[in-house]
């Protein structure tokens, strides 16, 4: 058995999980979910076994008797399980009772949503954070709260080549402590399993499973942008005139959605009086940039020298820039999960003004530019700066994620540059 990393869901739990009666975490295969969740479980019921089904299907008021709190793992496997937790979250079981794990949505729409009573934490990749916790920090908790001081210097022993070494590491944890070799074939057998099992079990049936792994190739290409649903598709299967319908493409992205596989980033919706028109299409990204470089089969070493065969998108940039901001974006949401603050982004209909980050919470902002170089110029922060001055007092940060060695302040404007690895 793997060495638990210690996450930052393992705190949220522990304050939580005494106050609440029932909590899901939700996530993709592979992220942690339940390796975190045994560490506060007394009784594990692991519903993808035939026989612990049927044995909580013959009697769910056995949920009662087990010590807790019970982990009752892959939920979705036994979907009746949700009504009942909700039924005994309605009689006032103790706090502290109930955790599931689940990493498919259920489609079964008659069951009930859960709000109100069953808390629900979306659980993500391994963060940069995670991956480097003996780094002293520049916390998100701080920033939101203007707890940070004017003069700021710490280093980071980061490089910029581990940057992009982690970018396609992976950070579901079981991949991420492999060798390189045993890396590729797992993330192989992750996307295989996707196509030839997963879609099954939510009754799509493949004709050509390498179509879909195609078109997951086509929207791993147009991560960090908000390109149409058609052009992923005409990048997908070029030259061809048999195509998928749009229907059938929309089935394969729900499908992945349904298994937290795509985990869009979506637009920040407030202030379109002064901002002007905004462009209301999230911004795509997988759920790890370990599977999108996979995908399009990429290693370190082509995105430190900026390969030629790599997809260049001349509105968004190199595939090395946004596969970074991927890393970046994963581990900023996980900072804001456990904070219950939430995350946007903003892009004005023109394409001129673009903020790739904003952190809310009691309408307090962070807003974040990822740059993947080390050095931070002007022109970098021009878009913080304008955005801090349309909003005002509610931005309490202005930061620029890079690859550097130094977390600093810039005299001028006062926006934060902080090494990646170095914010949690």
């Amino acid at each position: 058995m793997s060495t638990h990393i210690t996450r930052y869901a393992d705190g949220w739990l522990a304050e939580m999980l005494p106050a609440l009666r029932a909590i899901v975490i939700d996530g993709a295969k592979g992220v942690g979910k339940t390796q975190t969740a045994e560490l506060f479980a007394r009784t594990v019921l692991q519903l993808d076994k035939k026989n612990v089904r049927e044995s909580l299907e013959a009697g769910y008021e056995r949920l009662y008797d087990y010590p807790t709190p019970v982990l009752i793992d892959e939920w979705q496997r036994l979907p009746e399980v949700w009504d009942r937790v909700r039924r005994m979250v309605d009689d006032h079981i103790p706090e502290g009772s109930l955790l599931l794990t689940g990493s498919q949505q259920s489609s079964n729409l008659s069951l009930h949503s859960g709000a109100g009573r069953i808390v629900r934490l979306r659980m993500r990749p391994l963060s940069l954070a995670e991956r480097f916790p003996q780094l002293e920090k520049i916390k998100l908790e701080d920033c939101l709260a203007g707890n940070l001081p004017e003069k700021l210097w710490t280093e980071s022993p980061v490089t910029f080549t581990q940057y992009m070494q982690e970018v396609v590491r992976s950070g579901f944890p079981d991949i991420y402590n492999a060798s390189e070799k045993a890396r590729s074939l797992l993330l192989d057998s992750y996307i295989d399993n996707i196509a030839t099992r997963d879609f099954s079990a939510q009754g799509i049936q493949l004709r050509q499973p390498e179509t879909l792994i195609r078109w997951m190739r086509a929207y791993a290409a147009a991560t960090g942008t908000t390109t149409s649903y058609n052009k992923m598709l005409d990048a997908a299967t070029p030259g061809e005139d048999d195509k998928p319908s749009k229907p059938t493409t929309i089935s394969y992205r729900e499908a992945l959605y349904s298994l937290w596989l795509i985990d869009d980033l979506p637009y920040w919706g407030e202030g379109e009086d002064f901002f002007g028109r905004l462009k209301q299409t999230p911004k795509h990204f997988l759920a790890d940039s370990g599977l999108e470089a996979h995908l399009l089969g990429l290693h370190a070493e082509d995105l430190a020298r900026g390969s030629a065969d790599s997809p260049h998108d001349p509105e968004y940039g190199s595939i090395a820039g946004r596969l970074f901001e991927s890393l970046c974006t994963m581990s900023v949401r996980t900072y804001a999960t456990v904070l219950g603050a939430r995350t946007g982004f903003l892009r004005t209909a023109s394409g001129t003004r673009e903020i790739d980050l904003i952190v809310e919470k009691d309408r307090k902002l962070v807003i974040i530019e990822v740059k993947m170089g080390p050095s931070v110029t002007d022109e970098d922060v021009r878009h913080l700066n304008w955005f801090a001055e349309k909003v005002g007092d509610r931005v309490k940060e202005k930061i620029v994620l890079t690859t550097g060695e130094r977390a600093y302040r810039r005299p001028v404007d006062r926006v934060l540059v902080v090494p990646a690895a170095l914010f949690g």
